[in-house]
């Protein structure tokens, strides 16, 4: 993989994208993740305009050519470009639109062609051995076991998870008040069996892991602190080879995929599931139909007498 020239990033490009960043958290009330990605991609993009004597504001469609073609060199895939090509469209877009700019070099850009991507699902059997591998005799353990039945129970993403609060919990209706993308509500039921798991973990594991901290969040670490996407994708994987599943497998939302794919295997409807899983498209939850027919397709050719 060739490298992509980079030089440091002028001052005048570090304080568009800054201002860039703040306008679109103040007007689209975007989440922290997608704020870090569009940081990143912008200021790739401004590192090697500047290795090229240029900046944000005089980039041209042909010099944002020359960028994709670079990138191609290096071996950079489809969706990274297309992730790429989305970013610079809303920057530009609102930097033209406040006058920072004048014209968008993006416009007449298509975005690379991408293969449906579908989401990994595990069986039931596998989730329900991915469930019981934690040690609920310890405090980590019970919290691992309460999580995991939550994820799986809600569809929650996983930061919507990790960041849970005790206020949003009604354990006496049995719902969770979730912030999604967009800084969209939503109420989510818990179900039974979560939601004793959920009960035994705050009464019984939370006041050992807190430790007299006052902490806001439900789930918390063995530092007393708050958990993080990254322990808990840890987690997931620790506790994925203990049941025996396939890494490859194993994804930070593949329990929210789990969930969808096999509601859906059990005949929920499809609007329901977008409420549940917080999209704002159904286009985004149909793809949870594909998933799910492609698993009563194995099932139809390994036990129907002519599959």
């Amino acid at each position: 993989m060739s490298t992509i020239p980079s030089a440091p990033i002028t001052p005048a490009d570090r304080t568009a994208i800054d201002s860039f960043l703040e306008r679109a958290w103040s007007e689209f009330g975007l989440s922290d993740n997608t704020l870090s990605s569009y940081r990143s991609d912008l200021e790739g993009f401004a590192r090697w305009l500047a290795s090229q004597g240029g900046t944000l504001a005089t980039c041209t469609r042909e010099t944002l050519f020359r960028y994709l073609a670079v990138r191609s060199e290096a071996k950079y895939t489809a969706r990274s470009n297309a992730r790429l090509l989305s970013s610079l469209r809303r920057y530009y877009k609102l930097m033209q639109r406040i006058g920072s700019v004048k014209d968008d070099p993006t416009l007449l850009l298509d975005a690379p062609k991408l293969p449906r991507a579908l989401p990994k699902a595990l069986s039931e059997g596998q989730v329900e051995a991915l469930i019981r591998a934690p040690n609920i005799e310890t405090p980590l353990g019970l919290r691992d076991r309460a999580m995991l039945e939550l994820l799986y129970a809600t569809g929650l993403r996983v930061t919507e998870l990790v960041t849970l609060r005790a206020d949003q919990v009604n354990l006496r209706q049995g719902v969770l008040r979730v912030t999604g993308k967009g800084g969209k509500d939503r109420l989510v039921p818990i179900g039974e069996e979560a939601q004793d798991w959920l009960e035994r973990y705050v009464a019984q594991a939370r006041p050992q892991l807190a430790r007299g901290k006052v902490a806001e969040a439900i789930f918390l670490s063995n530092r007393s602190d708050a958990m993080t996407r990254q322990m808990f994708w840890t987690m997931v994987k620790k506790h994925g080879m203990v049941a025996g599943i396939d890494s490859r497998k194993i994804s930070p939302h593949v329990l929210r995929h789990s969930f969808a794919t096999h509601l859906l295997n059990h005949g929920a409807d499809l609007r329901a599931l977008q409420l549940l899983l917080g999209h704002s498209s159904l286009s985004t939850t149909q793809i949870y139909t594909y998933v799910a027919k492609e698993g009563l397709k194995r099932l139809h050719a390994q036990h129907h007498p002519r599959g």
